[in-house]
Parts: C-alpha cells; sequence; structure tokens
C-alpha cells in the first residue's frame, strides 16, 4: 500500500486482527454485488468505503422515487438511471482508487456466470427466491462463497452459503421450495434503517470471508426482529436428500 491508502485505511490497519496483510486482501479482491436496491446500497457503500479493489455491480433497474427512502446510495437527480450506473458515481466519488464495473442485467445463468471466472465473494441483494436459487446454483458450481440477506417488514435474516465447507448447507438447504408468492418490500413495506442494518452486516461477512478473520456465519441463520430488538441464531444443517448438497433444518443455537 501506498501513503495515501495507509492514511485512508489506517482504522482498519489498527485492528490487530486485519493490520496491513488484511487490507491487502480487501485492496486485492473482487466481489459481485447483485442488486442495487435496499441491501445493496448499503453493502456497495461499506465494501468501496473499504478499499475491495474491485467491484462488479449488477441490476438492470433504473432508480425511481419510492427507492429513495431507503436505497439511499441514489439521489433524487438520478431518478430514471440504471442503478448500477448512480451508485457508481457515488462510490467513485468516495474512492476514486477501486475498480467499478456496471452490469446492466438482471441474474440469470446467462448472465451470472460469465462474470464469475475471478470473483472471490457474491453478495446477494436480490429481492426474490428465483434469482436466489441461480446464485446458489452458479456459487455451487464455481465453488464460491456467498454472502445472503433479506428483509420485509420490520424482520430479516442473513446467512452465508460457502460450498467451500464440507458441512456448510446452500441455500437450496434452508429452502427447498420457495415460489416469489412470498411477500417483499414493493408489495408489503419494509422499514428503511432495518435494510441498513442487514447490509451493513453482509459487508461485515464479505470481509471476514475475505481476510480469514474471526467466523463468518456459514452454517447459521441470524434474524432479527427489529420491533422486540430480538436477534436470534439458528444452526442450519445439510442433509444428503438435497438436491443441491443436502437438505437443511433448523435448531437454536442458543
Amino acid at each position: 500500500m501506498n501513503d495515501e491508502q495507509l492514511l485512508r485505511y489506517s482504522r482498519h490497519v489498527f485492528l490487530p486482527e486485519l493490520d496491513i496483510q488484511g487490507q491487502q486482501a480487501l485492496l486485492s479482491a473482487h466481489v459481485l454485488v447483485v442488486g442495487l436496491g435496499g441491501l445493496g446500497c448499503p453493502v456497495a457503500q461499506y465494501l468501496a468505503a473499504s478499499g475491495i479493489g474491485h467491484l462488479t455491480l449488477m441490476d438492470d433497474d433504473r432508480v425511481e422515487l419510492s427507492n429513495l427512502a431507503r436505497q439511499v446510495v441514489h439521489t433524487t437527480a438520478r431518478v430514471g438511471e440504471y442503478k448500477v450506473i448512480s451508485a457508481q458515481q457515488t462510490l467513485s466519488a468516495n474512492n476514486p482508487s477501486i475498480t467499478i464495473t456496471p452490469v446492466m442485467a438482471r441474474a440469470s445463468v446467462e448472465t451470472l456466470v460469465p462474470l464469475l471466472h475471478d470473483v472471490d465473494v457474491v453478495v446477494d441483494c436480490t429481492d426474490n427466491a428465483l434469482a436466489r436459487y441461480v446464485l446458489n446454483d452458479a456459487c455451487l458450481q464455481h465453488d464460491i462463497p456467498w454472502v445472503s440477506a433479506a428483509a420485509v417488514g420490520w424482520q430479516g435474516h442473513i446467512t452465508v452459503l460457502n460450498p467451500r465447507l464440507d458441512k456448510a448447507p446452500c441455500y437450496r438447504c434452508l429452502h427447498p421450495n420457495l415460489h416469489d408468492q412470498q411477500l417483499n418490500c414493493s408489495e408489503s413495506g419494509v422499514l428503511s434503517p432495518l435494510l441498513g442494518v442487514l447490509g451493513s452486516l453482509q459487508a461485515v461477512e464479505v470481509i471476514k470471508q475475505l481476510t480469514g478473520v474471526g467466523e463468518t456465519l456459514a452454517g447459521r441463520l441470524l434474524t432479527y426482529d427489529a420491533l422486540r430488538g430480538d436477534w436470534r441464531s439458528w444452526k442450519v444443517a445439510k442433509n444428503p436428500d438435497c438436491d443441491a448438497c443436502g437438505v437443511g433444518y433448523f435448531k437454536p443455537s442458543r
């Protein structure tokens, strides 16, 4: 790292668990963020500020006025722009030294797989189950860990899915047969800061995965009820019956 980078990332470098080696790992990393909505905005902002060397941003939507209460990377002046372009402008203004690649596409096998050849971690910031199944299968095939979160109303959850760990479940273990009749924030509403909480946690999990610091949420599902201020951690295991890697089950870890 040069002197400017040492100053910019000094509060990371001061952390004994990270130090210069950990920050260098972030600077050398490539992270794919799928979805630039309520979760993707805080994820992308914190990863860019933390010095992830290459961020690829994937989304096919444009900024709408109704997005702005929770999608904090966008601005009123950018209503009508593609979200990935809007996000690129904000992130580059904050940290011009990193590489940001916008991809104006919806996650599918055809669009996602070509992006994965040098990606270290994928972040799921989508809002539908079908996209997560695509992410799950692609990350399994390419042996890439990914961080998934979701929120609706006052509740949310987050987990890490890491195919490199023999005992870790995949997304199909958690949800073998989800359909998109499930609730989403566009129909049921969502508390704006809740997305910031979960998106920030996703960024933390990405950093831990990239640096090897601490323990990730692989094999655990962390849930949050904002109305009650209640966090719960659930162990998730896999079973050989899953079409992908084993069917999971929940049991409280505490």
